[in-house]
């Protein structure tokens, strides 16, 4: 026995970042990946720590501790008899290849679930904890001040996700959250560069494919979901149908697999709806229109939404019907919708407010609806000063475009404030 006493096995638990029931999580994940049949409780775990003695882990507990830890287990703090002791050996010679120690028998180490070079700082659930805030202070950044803000904080916050992947000390499951929170992370940098309109599509369909790819490494078929979400709007805002279509079958496929709830389905039947508006098939949109309704009908009985699909309901199923008729040549029709719209959206939605204020404005515009289409728009002005976003912005200009065609003072005066707000 190389170590003497109780606290050995408990101080390299705590150093790798496990309570006692994360260690026993820890260890029958590891031990599924093994195809070892190991268990191990609680109360076991307390033995082994508290006892001095410790008792002796079975030898298939041995094996999956010794991967789990990344080490013999006569080095956490057990008596091994020699029949059981991992064997080192020296394979090499030192003159002519660097001397490499490889691990046999029954300690046989395929990964440490601890960083054997300690280069950083322990990284824990707390600190997991922290980043997932500031991941949800991107939702409320993009909500008030639109996505040109919203994507600089991104980006600095996947850079330091980066950083502590590639330096920090982590266990095996808190690595795979801090994965899991650098793909959330992309999801939203592709969002955001939707948001940026047409200048923004390369670096955001990128980032579409890069979260694609980190979901299925991390395992998180809802996450690809949410980025063929956003694939599915760029692919429809670029002329790409046939890719927008591919995304939106890809996303219910996967949604129908990971046994996602009816407001995932909703969202995506939503982004069916205008990929099928956006290239003009009005059948198309209307048949994915009458699918998001049906789901939106039981939407109410999902017990948990991701946060990042929590937007969907009523307001949107009547932006996206609204949409369906401006399409269609019915601006008339179109204008309840979007008034619905406009008055269901609840507080902090700055952006989407003006977002739909605006579309409102112009299909009042595009109706014969002159004065209500510039008292509509003057209020998107006086409210949108704290928003930074392109596409908005966008909206805004071809409103102001639009108004030429009309000899009217609002009109004039509406298209001078928006070439002001505009300008930079």
């Amino acid at each position: 026995m190389q170590h003497s006493g109780s606290g050995v096995f408990a101080d390299l638990r705590t150093a790798a970042g496990y309570t006692q029931a994360g260690l026993v999580k820890a260890l029958h994940t590891e031990a599924a990946r093994l195809g070892i049949k190991a268990t191990v409780n609680v109360r076991q775990v307390r033995r082994w720590e508290r006892d001095s003695p410790p008792p002796l882990p079975h030898p298939s507990q041995q094996r999956v501790l010794e991967v789990l830890f990344g080490r013999p287990l006569a080095e956490m703090g057990f008596a091994v008899p020699p029949h059981r002791t991992t064997i080192h050996n020296v394979i090499g010679d030192d003159g002519e290849v660097k001397r490499r120690t490889f691990v046999s028998r029954t300690g046989a180490v395929a990964a440490a679930t601890i960083l054997p070079e300690q280069r950083g700082s322990r990284i824990g659930a707390d600190a997991v904890a922290v980043l997932r805030r500031r991941l949800t202070s991107l939702y409320t950044v993009d909500h008030s001040a639109g996505g040109i803000p919203a994507q600089a904080r991104a980006g600095r916050l996947e850079q330091h996700i980066t950083e502590i992947l590639n330096e920090g000390v982590y266990t095996t499951g808190i690595g795979r959250d801090l994965q899991t929170l650098r793909c959330e992370v992309t999801c939203h940098r592709a969002w955001f560069g939707y948001d940026g309109g047409p200048s923004q599509a390369a670096p955001a369909r990128a980032a579409c494919l890069e979260a694609i790819a980190a979901a299925q490494l991390v395992d998180n078929p809802l996450l690809q979901v949410r980025a063929l979400n956003t694939m599915a709007l760029l692919a429809a805002d670029t002329g790409r149908a046939w890719e927008a279509v591919s995304a939106v079958e890809n996303a219910y496929a996967l949604a129908r697999h990971s046994g996602a709830g009816a407001t995932v389905h909703l969202v995506i039947s939503l982004r069916e709806a205008n990929a099928a508006t956006t290239s003009g098939d009005l059948t198309g949109a209307r048949r994915a229109l009458h699918r998001g309704v049906s789901f939106l009908s039981r939407a109410a009985a999902d017990d948990d939404v991701p946060h990042w699909a929590r937007f969907a309901g009523p307001v949107e199923v009547d932006y996206a019907t609204a949409s369906y008729y401006t399409a269609e040549g019915n601006p008339q029709r179109a204008i309840p919708f979007l008034k619905a719209a406009v008055s269901g959206l609840g507080g902090g939605y700055l952006r989407n407010t003006a977002w739909y204020r605006a579309r409102l404005a112009r299909t009042l515009l595009d109706a014969g609806e002159v004065d209500e289409a510039c008292h509509e728009m003057s209020g998107v002005l006086n409210n949108c000063g704290t928003i930074a976003s392109d596409r908005l912005s966008e909206r805004l200009r071809a409103f102001g475009t639009a108004t030429h065609k009309y000899d009217h003072p609002s009109a004039r005066e509406v298209a001078d404030r928006i070439k002001e707000a505009t300008a930079a």
